[in-house]
């Protein structure tokens, strides 16, 4: 007879026959005896037989039922009763996990519960017990993982009750590392203290929040604070647009010039900027902080320079950041204060490559997450959900 793993993937059985009728019945029995499970004992015998039914595969539309005969084993040196498993199927289950599974990936792919159940003929019930106990198994696999070597911190929004949550993602792999709920020193608190590997860290990645950079130098000792390109870069846009908002009202609320005004000036083409000259014409203190943005923003977009390169650029970075506190306009002098704060900061984020461009598209992903599921209520449900989908990278060992 040939085995059945060639067919349907389990090894250790041989197919006596196979009955075609609404769905596919495999009638096997297994060939193979599982030590004894107390003293490893290979030395048994038979006490009893029995049949089990159990959900492989899907084969078109059809379902495939095995139909296996298996013993109950006699172990000759412990006397101790035990069942003759195999591998690939778990006990007391009425499905193998290649069909277990195939459920959860279809369910995590989007297919609803009522579909599965019509499908693959087992409850909505039973689809999401099966669902949660692969998520299950996921969180177990890393639940022992220390912290990372550079981590990357931001805040997302969770729900209207709650507020706010804190991600930590593992910018070396790429995953999601643990979400927490809140945003303020008093809420995460409690979550670093006991967070094992602290010292390990070596680059927390961030945005420019005070409240987050507190935290850092007190929970992360050896840990040093690199600020996020594109959060810096959005800032100096901000501040950018609140000024132009103070000098021309009007014309800030064109789409048009919005777009242009937005843009990095090696991103445009010659008609945009002949667009732009001819708007300068007319509002010259426009065009000078627009083009004093132009000269900031390509110190915001090094990386991976050397310390000789980070030296001999700091001392123009300091000349603009005392331009802009000795500006006339309010959002000039804020983001002149801000910068300030963050130059030691801002100078690692000339050293390193990596941002938080991951974690947002990440955030992006848990966001999908929520709106599959109609929202979370329970947080605990949410996290173990975006650490199962956006956290965990491998495979699932278990019988």
């Amino acid at each position: 007879m040939p085995q059945v793993h060639h067919t349907i993937g389990l090894n250790g059985i041989d197919v006596e026959s196979i009955f075609e009728a609404r769905n596919f019945w495999v009638h096997a029995r297994m060939t193979q005896r599982r030590p004894c499970p107390r003293c490893s004992c290979s030395d048994s015998r038979i006490k009893a037989s029995y049949t089990r039914t159990l959900r492989h595969t899907r084969q078109g539309n059809r379902l495939i039922f095995l139909k296996l005969r298996t013993e109950k084993l006699l172990c000759k040196r412990c006397g101790k009763y035990y069942s003759n498993q195999i591998q690939g199927v778990r006990p007391r289950m009425r499905a193998t996990e290649n069909f277990r599974l195939e459920v959860f990936e279809d369910h995590e792919q989007g297919k609803t519960k009522k579909s599965l159940s019509r499908s693959h003929g087992i409850s909505p019930a039973t689809v999401e017990a099966w669902y949660q106990d692969h998520i299950q198994a996921r969180i177990s696999e890393f639940k022992s993982r220390q912290c990372p070597r550079i981590l990357g911190i931001d805040e997302h929004f969770f729900t209207r009750k709650k507020g706010y949550a804190t991600t930590l993602v593992d910018l070396r792999n790429n995953k999601v590392f643990d979400v927490v709920l809140g945003r303020s020193e008093k809420s995460l608190s409690a979550y670093f203290k006991r967070l094992k590997g602290k010292e390990e860290v070596r680059f927390i990645i961030m945005d420019l929040s005070d409240t987050y950079r507190s935290i850092v130098r007190k929970w992360f000792p050896n840990a040093q604070i690199v600020s996020d390109r594109f959060h810096v870069v959005r800032l100096i846009n901000h501040h950018f647009l609140k000024t132009w908002q103070l000098l021309d009202p009007v014309g800030r609320k064109s789409r048009g010039l919005l777009s242009l005004m937005r843009r990095h000036e090696w991103n445009m083409s010659f008609e945009q900027r002949l667009k732009l000259e001819e708007y300068f014409r007319l509002n010259p203190a426009i065009g000078a902080i627009y083009r004093f943005k132009q000269e900031l923003m390509p110190l915001m977009l090094y990386r991976c320079l050397d310390k000789q390169s980070v030296r001999s650029k700091l001392p123009r970075l300091l000349w603009m950041i005392q331009e802009l506190q000795d500006s006339p306009f309010e959002p000039m002098k804020t983001l002149g204060k801000t910068l300030e704060a963050w130059i030691e900061e801002i100078g690692r984020m000339w050293r390193l490559r990596k941002t938080n461009s991951i974690t947002e598209g990440l955030h992006n992903k848990m966001e999908m997450i929520s709106r599959r599921a109609f929202g979370f209520r329970n947080f605990e449900n949410y996290r173990l959900r975006v650490l199962a989908l956006c956290g965990w990278d491998g495979l699932i060992n278990r019988v």
